[in-house]
């Protein structure tokens, strides 16, 4: 579940907003993306498998600088949340973009050395990266579309991001077997 942890500043972000101030919503998000970061770098991790957290802490660094300073925001109050998932929406369509999926580092603490440099290892992690990237995509935009909607509902927004995660937390878990089971099944 290490993807779950990587995206732990986003969900608990999007839980406070609403019940806590903005700003301190946003400064909890930055802090534990940074501690995340930080604990697993100590733990030899490369910044290459760090991209969420990164991308994290950044975001959540940006919006809380902007609601402190402009603290009667309603903008930042009600679509702070959505941006973070379109955030993580263009860091992903990005990484994809210039040909590095960003699930590339991340996946390479799991496997051998050996696979980095095969194709299907390659085109696992540009189907993985879509599939969050998509996902990000509808979670961004069908939370901003839901704060727009239906302002007071806030276990609906929380409800689309946590399975904006799940749901693509489980593709992840599944589809290399069953890209490796296809490659194989082609190869003979």
């Amino acid at each position: 579940m290490a993807y779950l942890r990587s995206f732990l500043p986003l969900i608990v972000v999007s839980l406070l907003i609403g019940t806590v101030d903005v700003r301190w919503a946003l400064l909890v998000g930055f802090a534990l993306a940074v501690v995340l970061a930080g604990a697993q770098r100590r733990g030899g991790r490369g910044w290459d498998a760090l991209v969420i957290e990164v991308s994290a802490a950044l975001y959540f660094a940006g919006c809380a600088v902007a609601a402190f300073a402009t603290p009667d925001s309603a903008l930042i109050e009600h679509y702070a949340s959505a941006g973070s998932s379109l955030w993580f929406a263009l860091v992903a369509w990005g990484s994809l973009g210039v040909g590095r999926p960003f699930t590339l580092g991340i996946a390479r603490t799991q496997v051998p050395r050996e696979l980095w440099g095969n194709p299907v290892f390659h085109k696992v992690n540009v189907v993985i990266s879509a599939v969050w990237a998509a996902s990000f995509t509808v979670s961004g935009i069908g939370t901003a579309w839901l704060r727009h909607a239906q302002p007071h509902d806030s276990v609906g927004r929380t409800v689309l991001t946590v399975l904006c995660v799940a749901l693509p937390i489980l593709f992840t878990v599944r589809y290399p077997d069953i890209a490796r089971a296809r490659a194989m099944a082609r190869s003979n």
